[in-house]
């Protein structure tokens, strides 16, 4: 239940301050004058962030005391809310929001205001709705402010789940029912992997409306600001089995972005069957993303999978108003992973469907080297093709779906698998490798096709052997298995399809070899 302690009230100064972009860059702490509540108006929340596009830009303050600023990850995960901390836990309306402390890498902070009855609300700071666990307190209940919040889904007669998280610069996760964290999405990326570094777009503020039980939904909106944009987010979330957030946004440039990325996302990879860069883990996968899933606007689907490599490697499979795309895990076998600690096979795939024209552009992907796996060092975006010009104000929208399955599937047989590895007889040092890529579907099933399905194998670099395919009716799969050999080719681009009659009757697999 929200209580008079909780927020702090505005009069009409106050009002626009709240949205006020120059009260935001300032985080201010401590309560303005007393009044009533103002309106909130989402229309006057664009308005701001237009004007505070024409202003030079401000950075936040992120100082926190060194007891706070100092805390590893074990230590700031201890500090949790208290039920008198949690928004709406008791209301029965669907949905609960627990505002998270500032601390550990969470420096920055989010104010955080609710909108019940069409009046907006800042909820205030008091440490007294926290458990610090190992932590002290802060002194005199000074003010923290907010890193992020929990979106919590309630249900009568059951606990409160987590579905949601919003947190740090313009990040926000979520899960499907039975799930653990771990892809993340970005409201905004801008110069990912650029020679002139990359720029982080912030949530410096957000206005939740109070749900109703029955539209099982909760309203979000943003303000995002950054160096060269500001922006204005509305995100819609529905949760049940799988979750749901519909993204619109609006973007507001002080000068020119010309390498803006739109329904970001970021995901871990460090090892797996085609690389296997920890040959000395006991566990045969760390990944929690398989590989990015696109349907073009021509309609074809292509399968990539991620690697982590030695060098930085950034692909563009260029396209004109996508379909959609997304970090899919595919793999749901314990057996893939043997991590009792960190379940990898239940991460959530988190696929995109853009709403409305798109234009041309590319879906990009950006794969980083690690060997550290609390990294998110695959990343993928859609990138305009022509940018963001100075003064600019462009709309977007998109319909992000967090779940076990995408709704929307290739109709022929999808990649379920594929290693790499060095052929029998190749020297230590040789640049041949042989691949085995599986396919399942139900075309594989009928053993009488098994003379249709041929194989469409092509590089762009260096020579493939002619395929072998071995089909199993009884697994509804076809392994291909080739080898490729490169000469002095710094990567080549891998594609292959299965065909039958002619036509398409798998995905197509994307890879690119690197040495």
């Amino acid at each position: 239940m929200l209580k008079r302690r909780d927020v702090l009230k505005y009069g009409a100064r106050g009002a626009a301050a709240l949205l006020a972009g120059d009260a935001l860059a300032q985080a201010p702490a401590g309560e303005p004058a007393p009044g009533p509540a103002p309106a909130f108006d989402p229309q006057t929340l664009s308005d701001n962030a237009r004007a505070m596009a024409k202003r030079a830009f401000r950075a936040q303050s992120a100082d926190l005391p060194d007891a706070f600023a100092s805390l590893n990850f074990e230590t700031y995960v201890g500090i949790r809310n208290k039920p008198s901390g949690i928004v709406w836990v008791a209301d029965n309306i669907g949905y609960a929001i627990e505002p998270l402390h500032r601390g550990y890498a969470f420096s920055a902070p989010m104010q955080i205001n609710v909108v019940e009855n069409g009046q907006a609300r800042r909820l205030a700071y008091d440490a007294a709705n926290f458990d610090f666990g190992a932590v002290k307190p802060p002194a005199d209940n000074k003010d923290m402010g907010f890193s992020g919040f929990r979106v919590l889904r309630t249900r009568e007669g059951e606990a409160p789940a987590e579905v949601a998280i919003f947190q740090g610069a313009s990040f926000f996760r979520a899960i499907a029912k039975g799930q653990t964290y771990g892809v993340a999405a970005r409201g905004l990326t801008i110069r990912t992997a650029d020679p002139r570094g990359e720029e982080f777009p912030v949530f410096r503020a957000v206005w939740i409306e109070r749900p109703a039980l029955a539209d099982n939904l909760l309203v979000i909106h943003a303000l995002l600001d950054s160096e060269n944009l500001t922006g204005v987010y509305r995100f819609t979330l529905r949760a049940d089995d799988a979750v749901i957030i519909d993204t619109e946004a609006t973007l507001f440039t002080r000068a020119a972005v010309d390498n803006v990325g739109l329904a970001a996302m970021a995901g871990t990879y460090i090892t797996g069957p085609l690389d296997r860069r920890r040959s000395d883990d006991l566990r045969p996968g760390v990944y929690d993303t398989g590989g990015l899933q696109m349907l073009n606007g021509r309609g074809e689907w292509l399968w990539r999978p991620i690697s982590n490599r030695e060098t930085l490697q950034i692909s563009a499979f260029l396209d004109d108003n996508p379909k959609g795309f997304g970090f899919l895990q595919r793999d749901r076998d314990f057996a893939r992973f043997l991590d009792d600690d960190v379940r990898w096979e239940r991460r959530p795939s988190l696929w995109i469907e853009p709403l409305g024209d798109w234009g041309p552009g590319a879906v990009t992907l950006v794969e980083i080297p690690s060997d550290s796996e609390v990294n998110r060092n695959i990343v993928a975006y859609w990138r305009p093709r022509a940018g963001l010009p100075a003064g600019t104000e462009a709309s977007f929208a998109y319909r992000q779906f967090w779940c076990w399955t995408p709704p929307s599937r290739p109709p022929g047989a999808i990649a379920i698998h594929a290693r790499s590895g060095r052929p029998p007889g190749a020297a230590a040092n040789s640049r041949r490798r042989r691949f085995m890529v599986e396919f399942q579907g139900d075309v594989f099933a009928d053993p009488q096709r098994a003379g249709e399905i041929a194989v469409n194998l092509a590089a762009s670099q260096g020579t493939v052997s002619p395929p072998k395919i071995f089909l199993s009716a009884e697994r509804k799969s076809c392994r291909v298995v080739f080898d490729m050999e490169a000469a002095g080719e710094a990567l080549a681009e891998l594609r292959l399809h299965l065909e039958a009659q002619g036509k398409p009757v798998s995905e197509t697999w994307l890879y690119r070899w690197t040495p």
